[in-house]
């Protein structure tokens, strides 16, 4: 059984910044990619920023050089730095991984709950 729980999701005024976190947890023995997407109302569900095992990053156009996106391997966490924050970033964000599992030693993709993010203008 593995948890994927977001955090750091609030109300911001434009221009402003926040940080969300993806932690996980339970019978993990690799995280290995992991993405941040994010779901507005009445839009479809889109991915914003990605993160290889390794480090390697992308983004989604509509966030390059506002939005980073890190992790940290020993921590089993991936974070999203985000500034310069607009209205239009506001959704609900989720984090996707694919973990391969202490039980299985099989790979599997994984969703967390979601945390609200709203930029007010």
């Amino acid at each position: 059984q593995v948890q994927l729980v977001e955090s750091g999701g609030g109300l911001v005024q434009a221009g402003g910044s926040l940080s969300l976190s993806c932690a996980a947890s339970g019978s993990i023995f690799s995280v290995e990619g992991v993405g941040w997407y994010r779901q507005a109302p009445g839009k479809q569900r889109e991915a914003v920023a990605g993160i290889t095992r390794g480090g390697r990053t992308s983004y989604a156009d509509s966030v390059k050089g506002r939005f980073t996106i890190s992790r940290d391997n020993a921590k089993n966490t991936v974070y999203l730095q985000m500034n310069s924050l607009k209205p239009e970033d506001t959704a609900v964000y989720y984090c996707n991984a694919d973990v391969i599992t202490i039980t299985t030693m099989k790979q599997y993709s994984y969703w967390g709950q979601g945390t609200q993010v709203t930029v007010s203008s």
